[in-house]
């Protein structure tokens, strides 16, 4: 009996030291403990119902103060998580407004370039055409040649009167000579001047003859018509036997040394552009950006409520006090570098970004920021924060 009431001792000591032990789980932990408590008392006075078991309400304290605890932490734990993403939302509707709404930058942008349109100086019909559709040529090369044989025969026939034109003179000239050597009693001062006179007339034939064997070797010249920049053949429409009229444009070239990109920004963003900056224009399909600087802005956009319209009056278009669209305003960007792989074709629309800084230099990361808050609350509020001395004045 005495062995039999010495381990019920040493279970209810472990019973004890079970409750009484931290628990490491979190929750209801806790409650699952006092559980497990009430069911160990009870199948132990089951197994020795003569056994009065007093159980500790110490271990059932503890636990519902951790649960407690444990509840409050997991409330101001939500309390905060919120207040965070409150705050997070707040900063990222700052920073998503300051990019969409005064942001230096604009998804209307195109490539833009220079077309040199070629015409014949003189008028014949097409014998050799050298040049295909999107060729790419040198400035001076042949694009078509114009037949010869009007302007080589043109060219001999004012030759041969240049000749007939200098013998005439070299006659008159001797004759000239001769009645200014005779003496007064041999001929008179009208005769002599007589003479000179036809000398001074048929210099100037041959002066008139000479000109017009130039003009005419400049025409036999002009008969190949050839390219006046480097550049790419386009919309070509000609074929051999054509008749080319003079001055008539028959041949359009891309000159690719002017490439350019046109940004036109709304008039709210102006304020934070200058002269000189760095620009990065990114094509649509291609993720690496062209690389430039701002060149110049345009001082003049077309007003139409300046164009007269009934009895001349101004045709004035009516609107909406409370909204207000911004105008845009061309920006002329120079390309300094088009990466690998990325074609320029006039035309193509760009997202164009304005980075501050002139030739890629910038302030620190601290006055960047600054920069950028400043910026974004002067807008927030209904003002600009312009960079003097960025767009020169037109005085």
């Amino acid at each position: 009996m005495d062995a039999a009431v010495h381990d019920e001792a040493i279970q209810q000591d472990k019973m004890q030291a079970s409750v009484t032990r931290p628990s490491p789980s979190i929750g209801d932990a806790s409650a699952r403990q006092a559980s497990e408590l009430d069911d160990i008392g009870r199948r132990l006075s089951e197994a020795h119902p003569g056994t009065k078991l007093s159980v500790s309400a110490s271990g059932k304290s503890i636990a519902r103060r951790r649960g407690g605890a444990l509840r409050t932490a997991r409330f101001l734990l939500r309390k905060v998580a919120t207040a965070g993403i409150a705050a997070v939302a707040v900063l990222v509707s700052l920073v998503t407004w300051d990019r969409y709404n005064a942001g230096p930058w604009t998804r209307n942008g195109r490539v833009r370039v220079q077309v040199a349109s070629v015409a014949p100086q003189i008028s014949g019909q097409i014998k050799e055409l050298r040049i295909v559709d999107n060729q790419f040529v040198h400035k001076g090369d042949i694009l078509y040649v114009i037949d010869p044989f009007d302007f080589d025969v043109a060219l001999r026939a004012h030759k041969a009167a240049l000749q007939q034109k200098i013998a005439d003179l070299n006659v008159k000239e001797l004759q000239s000579d001769r009645r200014n050597r005779l003496s007064e009693l041999s001929t008179s001062v009208e005769q002599k001047q007589v003479y000179e006179g036809n000398a001074l007339q048929a210099k100037a034939a041959v002066d008139a003859a000479r000109e017009q064997v130039a003009q005419a070797e400049v025409n036999l010249q002009r008969t190949e018509v050839r390219s006046t920049v480097n550049g790419i053949v386009t919309n070509v429409l000609l074929r051999e036997g054509d008749y080319a009229h003079q001055g008539a444009t028959n041949v359009s070239i891309i000159d690719t040394d002017s490439y350019w990109v046109d940004g036109y920004f709304e008039e709210t963003k102006l304020a934070r552009l200058c002269v000189g900056d760095r620009v990065e224009a990114k094509l649509m399909g291609y993720s690496a950006p062209i690389t430039g600087h701002i060149a110049t802005v345009t001082r003049g956009i077309s007003v139409s409520n300046a164009a007269a319209s009934t009895q001349g009056l101004p045709n004035v278009d009516p609107v909406y006090t409370w909204v207000r669209l911004a105008q845009r305003v061309p920006v002329r960007i120079a390309i300094d570098d088009v990466p690998a792989g990325v074609p320029l074709v006039s035309g193509l629309t760009a997202t164009v970004t304005i980075r501050n800084g002139r030739g890629g230099e910038s302030g620190t990361l601290l006055q960047n920021v600054r920069s950028e808050l400043e910026t974004s609350f002067f807008g927030l509020i209904g003002k600009t924060s312009a960079r003097p001395g960025c767009i020169p004045s037109p005085s």
